[in-house]
């Protein structure tokens, strides 16, 4: 650690680290919103189905993420479990236009909310009803009722549309995101201001 970094740390100017899961089904844009949300000179050009999960980082005006972008293939979603302890936000992709498997995205979503290590937290959801541009898509709207969102009760979340090839949406939510995490974490206090 650099003299800058340790003087930031001790008068409190550092941006606060989030550890933030990126969970849904494979091929919802999961890894290609992360990848939007980096500074541009850092985006990948190609972008490839996550295997296993990756770490990513990018920064809004007062928080720094740590995204675990984890895999939505199937034999790869039992990996999740192992990462929720330290989550402190989680960003839940839905490809909206993909309806058939809705029913499934809500079956893993289900088994996230009840999972021990979230169920009684109060940790933050965003979600994503992305691929809002093609034609077969559903409103956030409709995919909030597809997915009972309006269930969850004893967590804040968020709904946004989004196009992550274009990027519309996403800051919506990353503002969401950072106001709710800030909310929700008692060493945050100077950063509510």
């Amino acid at each position: 650690m650099g003299l800058l970094d340790r003087l930031s740390g001790l008068l409190g100017l550092r941006k606060k680290e989030v550890h933030v899961l990126c969970l849904g089904l494979d091929n919802s844009g999961k890894t290609t919103i992360i990848n939007k949300l980096k500074p541009s000179n850092a985006q990948s050009q190609d972008i490839v189905p996550t295997i296993g999960f990756s770490i990513e980082k990018f920064k809004s005006s007062s928080l720094s993420f740590t995204v675990f972008d984890m895999s939505g293939q199937g034999r790869y979603r039992n990996l999740w479990e192992h990462y929720y302890k330290e989550g402190q936000a989680i960003i839940f992709v839905i490809d909206s236009s993909d309806r058939l498997r809705m029913v499934v995205a809500k079956e893993e979503l289900d088994t996230l909310l009840n999972h021990p290590d979230i169920k009684h937290r109060r940790i933050p959801i965003l979600f994503f009803a992305n691929k809002m541009d093609l034609r077969d898509s559903v409103t956030s709207v409709k995919v909030s009722q597809l997915l009972c969102l309006e269930n969850i009760k004893d967590k804040p979340w968020h709904i946004c549309a989004s196009d992550a090839i274009k990027g519309e949406g996403l800051q919506e939510g990353v503002d969401w995101l950072q106001e709710k995490t800030i909310q929700s974490d008692p060493g945050c206090e100077d950063l509510k201001r």
